[in-house]
């Protein structure tokens, strides 16, 4: 990578929470406790040249609101250009606000636009990904940004990321992680961490998951009073070392603080900048009994771990219940079984009774889901019906389920529509999807629409911690039905302001803007109903209060209450679309794209630019937010969806169920040339396709399967001022909607399943995946073949650029290896070929070109000027290609294709 590249690619490198720094080769990390001691270690924090001269994190919380800012020098102090690996982490939740780098004295600053604005101004970057980097999910909580890049010889980049989130207060405590990662030493390295929470702080602590226990308190200071409390963490570069001696860094792991707030007041009003932010946590209430049903999945899909884990969290939480609950199990597989199909009391006969029936049940057949939802909820109405002191308890349904539904109703819609309309909103229900063969977008949906949320559980050691972990959340209810009220003529642009149930734990906050004048009118009405009795609450602005506050905190407390509410807003409005459809999504993606930009947070619409850091073809590069609930690489090894190989052979054409021959192929490749093999006349037809580039063409489409093949094409700069410019693919959508299977490519990235957060693979990498009857199969820095059972075979050829290419940019070819099993009606500029179709060719004679032979075609009753020429089938030498013989169609097409080429250009590749 040269300066240049390097420059362009440093705009990534700081996307986190903290800046993780891999510089060329590391020593082993030798064993050995680190000597903690304020005198500097003589030591060389420089690895292959390059230093982390300093890295400071700075975090202010303002009621609830947390607001990061992270700062690091860079420094390159050898005499040559050095590669190293940026590699940074952020949490799901935060918004990136800011961003900006400082190298030779020039600055670079982010751009928030709207993401189509973006993709058609700077579609090469977005494309192509060089510049963006790997995106992907980190963990369970965190999304990583990588980059490689090159910094010049003795010189120095600054990068300053900012990035904001809203703490949600669980189990009685927010929490704040920093990922600490440098994999370096660091001259000046710190965290400081400052609350305010005019509330005042009840407690604070910090712990750092690298730090051995004894060190913690040595290194970490930390200090409340009143609304004020502080973490600061400032290890000296020797406190960082794994042992005295050794060059390699002891931080590696989470960074976090916890802390909660005073509840000596039953609510907290704030208001600034005509925006107020209500906090409902009330204390001392009674805890209401609740009634809940388990809806569990014993399909087959559940054997193993899974079932064991499962049963181990039953067996837990059926202990943990309290005497006054009800309760029953529901278990469904490919039929719906109850343990007593009503409510009963959780006795201690009723609940060794249950334990016994959660020990002894074993896996049957396919995934009923819409019937075990069902039985659940009928448990729930009936026992709301016959027995009338149960209707004052806290009814709550929870299923849990691994896969998708093949039993009985399948279609989401239906199921949807049947849930809700059996629920009536009576009570809250959430879903548990286990492991990543679930569909989590549908199970949010669901949950949402019922006044409930849905949790991915991870197949991991600790599944029977994260189950019990959600119940516990929502074990102690203390209010149902709860409505925070304001004055209709005081405020608007409210966020949530009704809530189902109140968990103790837990908060309510909501959010909204106060009317010009109005704030002596403005105040809160709680209405819920509470254990044996109605609530009522009453919360009142102090004003006199708000103003010490604005003393204390000034400007910022100002900018976080409106900011809190533009954050709370926009998250609800995503959550929201994902269950809306046509004009009505429309309007509500429109609004949280308007308030994303005008509060400048990258979101799922917006995208970041950097302004003034052009590569050589004026193009700034983008940086997107990977999908909702985007899933780690390193958290599939046990998916069953996905099966990862480097054994398995790859489809070849010597395989017996590809029907064409060598060198005989149906195909798209370079600027772009189509190449229509014709088996029953020997021959190849091929013809050329002149758009701009973003466009994307529809090359296969089955309307009996759904399953398509679309292809975005890319340009390449012209060689020479006048010379037109090529296009070429840079990116193929490849979907399947029969088993959900959508596959995304690009010269740097094949994705799985991209909407839905799937894993992302390299060209670097030689894996075969299997998702239900599609096997894809990567062939390293070559090509990958996708064969979809009952369908077809397909090729990707990957073309790299080499010295001497003509073309300035990576692309992709795309060659049709077998079609007989594709229906008679598959269309598309490819599909349209895959069966039997005749021409005739007549009157060759010289054209004027003559070196080339033109004829007249007579094809689907158009007759035509054709001409005689070369192409090059790249399917199995992307170098330098195979020479092919062929009748050229000019005009795009014209009289050979159905239609027009224009008929062929279609919105998206999915």
């Amino acid at each position: 990578m040269d300066g240049t590249m390097g420059l362009r690619a440093l705009l990534c490198a700081y996307l986190a929470s903290l800046l993780v720094l891999q510089a060329m080769p590391t020593q082993g990390s030798p064993t050995g406790r680190p000597k903690v001691s304020k005198k500097r270690q003589t030591v060389d924090t420089a690895v292959d040249g390059v230093t982390i001269r300093s890295l400071k994190v700075n975090c202010k919380v303002t009621s609830r609101f947390a607001h990061y800012v992270i700062t690091s020098q860079v420094v390159n102090s050898a005499n040559e250009a050095k590669e190293v690996a940026f590699d940074v982490e952020i949490p799901k939740t935060a918004f990136i606000s800011d961003f900006a780098i400082t190298a030779d004295g020039n600055a670079f600053i982010g751009d928030i636009k709207d993401k189509v604005s973006a993709w058609k101004q700077y579609r090469k970057a977005a494309i192509s990904g060089e510049n963006a980097g790997l995106v992907r999910a980190s963990g369970r909580t965190m999304e990583q940004f990588t980059i490689h890049l090159t910094i010049g010889p003795r010189s120095k980049a600054t990068f300053r990321l900012t990035y904001e989130e809203v703490l949600k207060r669980k189990l009685k405590q927010y929490d704040i992680v920093i990922k600490v990662k440098p994999k370096q030493l660091v001259h000046h390295f710190e965290i400081d961490v400052d609350i305010f929470e005019p509330q005042g702080i009840s407690k604070l602590d910090a712990q750092a998951s690298f730090l051995p226990k004894e060190l913690e308190s040595q290194l970490i200071k930390k200090s409340f009073s009143g609304k004020q409390g502080r973490v600061l963490f400032r290890p000296t570069v020797g406190q960082q070392q794994s042992c005295p001696t050794c060059s390699t860094s002891l931080l590696n792991g989470d960074f976090k603080v916890t802390y909660d707030v005073n509840r000596d007041q039953l609510c907290e009003l704030l208001v600034a900048n005509n925006h107020f932010a209500h906090f409902f946590a009330p204390q001392n209430l009674t805890n209401l009994n609740k009634n809940v049903v388990f809806v569990i999945d014993i399909s087959t899909s559940m054997e193993g771990q899974k079932v064991k884990q499962t049963k181990e969290a039953l067996l837990k939480i059926l202990g943990d219940m309290r005497p006054g609950d009800y309760f029953d199990l529901v278990l469904f597989g490919s039929e719906v079984q109850s343990w007593r199909d009503s409510l009963v009391k959780a006795s201690p006969a009723n609940l060794r009774a249950a334990q016994d029936f959660v020990r002894r049940f074993f896996l049957a057949g396919a995934t009923n889901l819409n019937g075990g939802l069902l039985r659940g909820i009928e448990i729930l109405n009936q026992a709301h019906g016959s027995l009338p002191e149960l209707s004052n308890h806290a009814s709550v349904l929870i299923m849990l389920t691994d896969g998708e539904p093949t039993e009985g109703v399948t279609d989401r819609a239906q199921i949807l529509k049947n849930v809700h309309n059996a629920i009536r909103g009576r009570f809250p229900l959430y879903n548990l999807g286990f492991g990543h063969n679930v569909d989590l977008n549908f199970l949010e949906i669901m949950s949402m629409e019922n006044n409930g949320r849905a949790q991915r559980i991870y197949e991991d050691h600790d599944a029977t911690q994260q189950l019990q972990g959600f119940y516990d959340q929502v074990a102690s209810p203390l209010l149902v039905d709860v409505e925070l009220l304001y004055p209709q003529d005081t405020v608007s642009a409210l966020t949530q302001h009704r809530h189902k149930q109140y968990y103790e734990g837990s908060e309510i906050m909501v959010a909204g803007r106060i009317a010009d004048h109005k704030l002596g009118s403005f105040k809160a009405d709680v209405l819920a109903r509470g254990e044996g009795q109605e609530f009522k609450a009453t919360c009142l602005v102090d004003e006199e209060e708000m103003k010490k506050l604005l003393q204390e905190r000034g400007h910022m407390l100002e900018n976080h209450v409106e900011r809190l509410w533009a954050y709370l807003t926009i998250q609800e409005l995503l959550a929201k679309r994902m269950k809306l459809q046509g004009k009505e999504k429309a309007e509500v993606t429109a609004k949280a794209l308007q308030m994303s930009l005008a509060y400048q947070f990258v979101t799922p619409l917006t995208s970041m630019t950097i302004r003034g850091m052009a590569d050589e073809d004026g193009l700034e590069p983008v940086i997107d937010k990977p999908p909702e609930d985007s899933l780690p690489l390193e958290m599939l090894g046990n998916r069953k969806m996905f099966m990862l190989s480097a054994l398995q052979p790859s489809p070849t054409r010597s395989s017996s169920n590809i029907q064409q021959l060598p060198n005989q192929v149906t195909g798209v490749d370079t600027d772009p040339h189509f190449l229509i093999h014709v088996p029953q006349k020997e021959d190849t037809l091929c013809f050329n396709i002149n758009e701009e580039p973003g466009v994307v063409l529809s090359l296969v489409q089955d309307p009996d399967t759904g399953f398509s093949v679309n292809g975005q094409l890319i340009g390449n700069k012209a060689s020479s001022p006048g010379q037109q410019e090529g296009t070429y693919f840079g990116r193929l959508g490849i979907a399947n909607p029969a088993t959900g299977f959508q596959l995304e490519v690009t010269p740097q990235n094949i994705t799985l399943n991209p909407g839905s957060g799937g894993p992302m693979f390299s060209w670097r990498d030689q894996a075969s995946l299997r998702q239900h009857k599609v096997v894809v199969t990567i062939n390293r820095r070559r090509n990958l073949v996708v064969s979809v059972e009952d369908g077809g075979t397909f090729e990707v050829v990957l073309h790299r650029v080499w010295k001497g290419s003509s073309v300035h940019q990576d692309f992709l070819g795309f060659y049709v290896l077998d079609s007989h099993r594709m229906s008679a009606r598959t269309h598309g500029l490819l599909g349209q070929f895959f069966h039997p179709f005749d021409y005739k060719v007549s009157d060759p004679h010289p054209g004027s070109d003559p070196t080339k032979t033109d004829a007249t075609m007579v094809v689907k009753s158009h007759q035509l000027t054709v001409t005689r020429g070369l192409q090059k089938d790249y399917s199995k030498d992307p170098r330098h290609g195979a020479e092919v013989t062929c009748w050229f169609v000019h005009n795009n097409g014209a009289g050979l294709i159905d239609g027009v080429y224009t008929d062929y250009i279609v919105p998206d590749i999915f």
